[in-house]
């Protein structure tokens, strides 16, 4: 949900519908998350843990314009944990860690938006 006019905060302190969408829409994204495949929530989860580790005040993924190569590294320490816990099992090789990153770069934009109160997500 987009909201096109500006809400001053003053206003919205006091006005629980202005965040009615946004809470809808978060219970709307769980519910979707939840039907991912056992393999691709299992993964989730481990992102979203990692990713609870870099969520602080002054954390690198709010800069406003992340360095590249940093959010690289750190997906990267990441997939690399997913797949030693995944190289013992038929997974094929490297995919776990790629499907990891992917939704490190989306639980970063999520959290983002989050912070700054963005509407569509």
């Amino acid at each position: 949900m987009f909201e096109n006019d500006f809400v001053p905060f003053y206003r919205a302190y006091g006005d629980p519908a202005v965040f009615e969408g946004e809470i809808l829409q978060e219970k709307e994204s769980d519910l979707l998350r939840s039907w991912y495949p056992d393999t691709a929530g299992r993964i989730r989860d481990m992102v979203e843990e990692e990713l609870n580790v870099f969520d602080y005040e002054g954390s690198r993924i709010y800069d406003e314009y992340p360095d590249r190569r940093m959010l690289k590294l750190m997906s990267d320490s990441i997939g690399k944990k997913i797949d030693e816990v995944f190289s013992a099992q038929s997974v094929s090789s490297g995919f776990p860690g790629e499907l990891a990153e992917v939704l490190f770069y989306h639980g970063i934009y999520r959290r983002r938006c989050r912070r700054k109160r963005c509407r569509g997500y």
